[in-house]
């Protein structure tokens, strides 16, 4: 059974960040043989001065395959009420992958434009049959994991923080390679042109595929006739 983690707000001024922390639970949760971590992705919502956020008001979804959602549940929250950083406002949500209602849905879109509540983020998963909770601070966390859930699901927001074997990437490989050993779904052009398997592309230090059309894109340029990802800032403007 595919699940989706939303998680936010695990981090203070001087933490890592809640990305670094969903990494560690996602390998927390594969040493412990509860599950099996397909991708994390981020997701950035609305910065507004009546927000409380720490840095970016990002979150971060986490899509798992498991066996049973009870022991994934109360291992994610033992990790997180163990691991979030002190005065942070964690929050944590869970969801099956076809439980994601259109309401879910326009809550993420929504979360990038305007102001939330957490009694709306509470209203709206209690109809979706999602799990939600606060667990640190003022538990306004919930709405960013929420919202995280949403994003991911509509599958075009964001960007991967981790998919198996992508991190170990650096250097060139060839459009195939980095499919079969980042587990990439798609290497094309910004004009959604799909380069040929064998095509050599040097994926640098900092490689991100984007969410979009439900697929990890990484997307290229040609730059002295050789293929390189698309900038750190370019992938930043397209995937926030």
């Amino acid at each position: 059974m595919r699940i989706l983690l939303g998680i936010d707000d695990t981090d203070n001024l001087e933490s890592r960040g809640t990305g670094h922390r969903v990494r560690q639970l996602a390998d927390w949760l594969t040493e412990n043989k509860l599950a099996n971590p397909l991708g994390i992705t981020r997701h950035q919502l609305l910065v507004d001065e009546r927000i409380p956020y720490t840095s970016h008001n990002s979150s971060a979804c986490l899509a798992l395959e498991i066996e049973k959602e009870e022991l994934v549940w109360e291992a994610a929250r033992e990790f997180l009420l163990r691991e979030s950083a002190i005065g942070s406002d964690a929050g944590l949500c869970l969801a099956g992958w076809n439980s994601v209602s259109e309401d879910v849905l326009d809550w993420g879109r929504k979360a990038k434009l305007t102001v939330l509540t957490m009694p709306e983020a509470r209203e709206t998963a209690a109809r979706s049959g999602i799990r939600c909770e606060g667990l640190t601070g003022t538990h306004g966390g919930i709405i960013g994991s929420l919202a995280a859930i949403g994003l991911h699901r509509a599958g075009d927001d964001g960007r991967y923080l981790w998919l198996p074997g992508l991190r170990e990437l650096k250097g060139k490989y060839s459009a195939h390679e980095i499919c079969l050993l980042g587990h990439v779904d798609r290497v094309c052009t910004l004009e959604q042109v799909e380069l040929t398997p064998d095509s050599v592309v040097d994926v640098g230090e900092w490689i991100r595929p984007i969410l979009k059309n439900g697929k990890a894109t990484l997307y290229v340029e040609e730059k002295n006739n050789e293929w390189n990802i698309i900038s750190k800032d370019h992938i930043k403007r397209l995937s926030n």
